[in-house]
């Protein structure tokens, strides 16, 4: 581990205990890191979406924050969380959204999902309703998705979340987009 996830890491098991002087330090410290997951969702959803880059780093920091019993493991863990945050604020936007009508709704892959530009709050939907789909039978594969496709977690910092080795990662990866490719083309 290098010295600045080891420093994020000893920071959040810090706030995790109570050391609300961590949180001071250690926010400049996941800011970057909260914007690139961001940014990398955000890469993905429609042309002139009005929710903006760092409006969901900071309504996903403000919901971190809050959680003041929450018992950080390490940095991956953290940023697994946030990922996962994030996701949930964005199919909850996309939910709140006018819904197109059913003739308007096209089959598309995992990787077209947030490629169309027309029908991204209704893929991201579809794409979020097939990944807890997923979930239901195979909870890993669903959260290597959730990390790498929604986080932008690297396959190294995925194994490291989950514990897992990379070539797992990788194998469990490949799976869950075969699986969600004929969900999606399927529905």
């Amino acid at each position: 581990m290098n010295g600045e996830n080891q420093d994020v890491t000893e920071l959040l098991k810090k706030w995790s205990g109570g050391d609300a002087a961590a949180l001071e330090e250690l926010t400049p410290l996941i800011y970057a890191e909260l914007h690139r997951i961001a940014k990398s969702y955000m890469r993905r959803e429609r042309d002139g979406h009005t929710l903006q880059t760092s409006a969901l780093v900071n309504e996903a920091y403000v919901r971190l924050i809050d959680w003041k019993t929450a018992q950080w493991e390490n940095r991956a863990h953290f940023f697994g969380v946030s990922a996962q945050l994030m996701r949930r604020i964005l199919v909850d936007f996309a939910r709140r959204r006018p819904k197109v009508k059913d003739g308007d709704v096209r089959h598309v892959s995992l990787e077209e999902a947030f490629t169309v530009t027309a029908e991204k709050d209704a893929d991201l939907v579809a794409l979020d309703e097939a990944l807890n789909e997923l979930a239901q039978f195979d909870e890993r594969k669903a959260k290597i998705v959730e990390l790498k496709f929604f986080g932008g977690l690297s396959v190294e910092e995925t194994a490291e979340v989950l514990k897992i080795s990379g070539v797992t990662v990788m194998r469990e990866w490949s799976k869950a987009k075969a699986w969600l490719y004929r969900e999606l083309n399927n529905a």
